[in-house]
């Protein structure tokens, strides 16, 4: 259903590298998180975590986990504004509930970001809404 997930998180200099990295980890814990200095508008340092998470096993166990922590109703009604024309699915996790292990998806602000290749062929829109839709139906 997933062929990959790509995630990206800033940390900024007043958070914390471990903490930020355990709250990837607890929403993808297989992920191999790589780190790569930015700096701010305000020439402040930025360290920006990021990866791909592309084994099937892991993929299907975020998918199958996230419909057992998220609001299924919210997620669904999402999808359609989430999901750009070539099936990647853009969802945001709170970073300080991921550390509690809380799964608590954003509209915007400081977030882990997640961007998931959802599988549909052809690679369209509305074939990746309605795969999602079937599953979330399923549970």
């Amino acid at each position: 259903m997933i062929h990959n997930i790509k995630f990206r998180a800033f940390v900024y200099e007043d958070e914390s590298v471990d903490e930020i990295s355990q709250a990837i980890l607890n929403i993808l814990p297989e992920a191999e998180i790589e780190a790569e200095e930015a700096e701010g508008m305000l020439e402040n340092k930025i360290l920006i975590l990021s990866g791909v998470v592309s084994k099937k096993r892991y993929t299907k166990a975020f998918f199958n986990t996230l419909l057992e922590s998220v609001d299924l109703d919210k997620l669904n009604d999402d999808l359609e504004r989430k999901m750009d024309d070539k099936g990647n699915w853009f969802l945001r996790f709170d970073k300080t509930d991921a550390l509690d292990e809380k799964w608590t998806i954003l509209d915007k602000g400081d977030a882990i970001h997640l961007k998931v290749k959802i599988a549909a062929f052809p690679a369209k829109k509305q074939i990746a809404v309605d795969k999602v839709r079937d599953a979330i139906s399923s549970v």
